[in-house]
């Protein structure tokens, strides 16, 4: 393997030129905190913020594009701790927007992986998808690697769960991948690809979106077809330096150094809780850094970030370390992302959230762990008593089955959803608010929050188009903010429509119904849902009653509110603007009097 490329500047650097070299433009990455996807709390990929170019939308930089992106992937982080998984990463990405296809996407690939990275090809394999009823073989992408001398052994035709990519949700754009893999293991590399050996490293995959999921399950074949590269810095830059463990590379060993030198500990044997720290501060760092500026808090991104800060200062006990040690650790990452310019803009606000988090934390924390070892004598812990170290101690609930699974025993997570929301209705009726997922509770929010929902079916139904949907909504006690997809300025006759419709409704004084329901039945029931969004097994779900309306209802949605209980209350509602969110996507801006 070639010496060139060996540090994370180095490797970005390399990628960027490659395909500016192949007539890409390079964009910028964007905020981890997505403005207008209601469906996930962070950016999870490079292709995320290019959702409206993949499906028909012109870029203004033209079809052929390129960047790294910073991205925050949630879904795995108990998973944290071994040699590859991470909170926070970057993603090298590169897009054809109708233009190249599978024979060119795939040259591009292998010519950078080889030439530009040194690769050496006898210790690469690939993967296509294997075809289904829906969708056919790929022997499309399988003969562009047979024609670059990649032998039948080292090409393995995967089923969909392995090869195969979206839609983001139950309708849009998706295709087969093929993925590219590298052989990391000692000695001479096996003469046959098997993916499930675990010294076959992925480094990278070539999604081609040439079908469209359509609402009846079918598979349509796309007009524009798309192609979306995706490769991880930290994995493809353990593997240009030999290592079979992402922390010890340039951009982590330097801060498990730190923390060694804190703690008193070594790496080895204790390299789990140290992995968790770096990881948990640095996606800390990002998250705090990002120009949106989202603090620690108890909803939505605040809590996600919340829950790393409070993990890590928990490892940190487990190392022994007393003191305060956060700031010390996330000063260590600025020298080595100082190309992201948010990061010493923000310096300041992120290492006083980090402190203050902390120490607030610190306070209740050896409290909590005894009080945890005073309940966790049973196998089960019940929903009240994982809901008091919530209040009392500040564990999130995570923190609490993490614990409870280090000791053999469970949390009854549905008994604390039930307890938690126990503790709103309580709090609503004790001070007239609602805690949830808004920034603030107040009855005007409530009532701005239930007029999005009417807001949402009144376009939709004005508009004549149920592929409207909800793409980002802000909240203050001021006013609503709603985005959604639309491919043009709405006229004034169609925004007074619109404003009339949500206010016959408002007038009609629809009672406002809460159910609990199983997921399933939830969106059987034709409840609205978030595209992506990841839901528990058992859901909210807020019907707007109208016996008029031949469903039975106006509006149905699965939401964790605040809410009014009848429509009448919500008042007087007027749309003071509409105007451009992005491509592809309105913004109107009301207020309710």
């Amino acid at each position: 393997m070639t010496k060139r490329i060996k540090t994370r500047k180095q490797l970005i650097n390399g990628y960027i030129d490659f395909f500016k070299s192949k007539e890409h433009k390079r964009i910028p990455s964007s905020s981890l905190i997505p403005e207008n996807d209601p469906t996930v709390l962070f950016t999870t990929a490079g292709m995320h913020p290019l959702v409206p170019f993949l499906t028909g939308v012109k870029h203004p930089l033209g079809k052929r594009l390129v960047n790294v992106q910073k991205c925050i992937r949630t879904n795995d982080i108990d998973e944290v701790g071994d040699e590859v998984h991470h909170t926070f990463f970057e993603m090298l990405g590169n897009w054809s927007l109708g233009d190249y296809f599978k024979k060119e996407a795939i040259k591009f690939t292998y010519e950078f992986l080889t030439k530009v990275l040194g690769f050496e090809k006898d210790k690469l394999a690939v993967s296509c998808f294997e075809g289904d009823e829906n969708s056919e073989r790929d022997e499309e992408s399988a003969e562009v690697w047979r024609s670059l001398g990649f032998p039948e052994s080292r090409i393995a035709f995967l089923s969909k769960s392995e090869n195969w990519w979206g839609p983001a949700g139950n309708t849009g754009p998706c295709g087969p991948d093929t993925e590219i893999y590298y052989w990391t293991g000692k000695g001479k590399e096996p003469l046959k690809f098997d993916f499930k050996n675990k010294k076959w490293v992925e480094i990278g995959n070539d999604v081609f979106m040439q079908y469209e999921k359509t609402k009846d399950g079918r598979y349509k074949k796309l007009k524009q077809k798309n192609v979306d590269f995706g490769g991880g810095v930290e994995r493809t830059l353990a593997v240009l330096n030999g290592l079979d463990d992402n922390y010890q590379t340039e951009i982590f060993f330097p801060i498990i150094k730190e923390i060694e030198k804190i703690s008193g500990k070594k790496y080895e044997g204790n390299e789990r809780a140290m992995r968790i720290i770096a990881d948990h501060v640095k996606a800390a760092v990002f998250i705090l850094g990002d120009e949106r500026k989202v603090k620690p808090s108890n909803v939505r991104q605040g809590y996600v970030l919340r829950r790393l800060i409070r993990r890590a200062v928990r490892y940190g006990r487990v190392l022994g370390i007393k003191d305060n040690f956060l700031i010390e650790i996330g000063k260590k990452f600025l020298p080595i992302y100082d190309d992201y310019e948010e990061l010493k803009r923000n310096e300041k606000f992120i290492f006083s959230e980090l402190e203050e988090e902390e120490e607030r934390f610190k306070r209740t924390l050896e409290k909590g762990l005894r009080k945890f070892k005073e309940i966790a004598v049973d196998k089960t812990i019940s929903g009240k008593e994982a809901f008091l170290l919530f209040q009392s101690y500040g564990f999130p609930v995570e923190m609490t089955q993490e614990l409870a699974n280090e000791k053999g025993a469970k949390v009854d997570l549905r008994s604390f959803n039930k307890e938690f929301e126990r503790h709103q209705v309580l709090s609503r009726n004790a001070s007239g608010t609602f805690k949830s997922g808004l920034a603030d509770s107040s009855e005007t929010t409530k009532r701005l929050h239930t007029a999005t929902h009417l807001l949402n079916e009144a376009l939709r139904i004005v508009l004549k188009d149920n592929e409207i949907k909800q793409k980002g909504s802000n909240i203050t006690p001021e006013r609503l903010r709603f985005d959604f997809n639309f491919p043009r300025k709405l006229t004034d006759e169609e925004i007074k429509k619109v404003e009339d419709l949500v206010n016959d409704k408002i007038n009609q004084g629809l009672v406002v119904k809460r159910e609990e329901l199983p997921l399933s039945k939830a969106l059987s029931s034709k409840a609205q849902a978030e595209f992506g969004a990841k839901y528990p097994e058992i859901v909210f779900v807020y019907t707007l009653i109208d016996k008029n309306d031949k469903r039975g209802w106006f509006s149905k949605e699965i939401c964790t509110g605040p809410h009014v209980g009848n429509t009448k209350e919500i008042g007087k509602f007027k749309i003071v603007k509409e105007e451009s969110s992005s491509a592809g996507v309105r913004r109107i801006k009301a207020v309710v009097a």
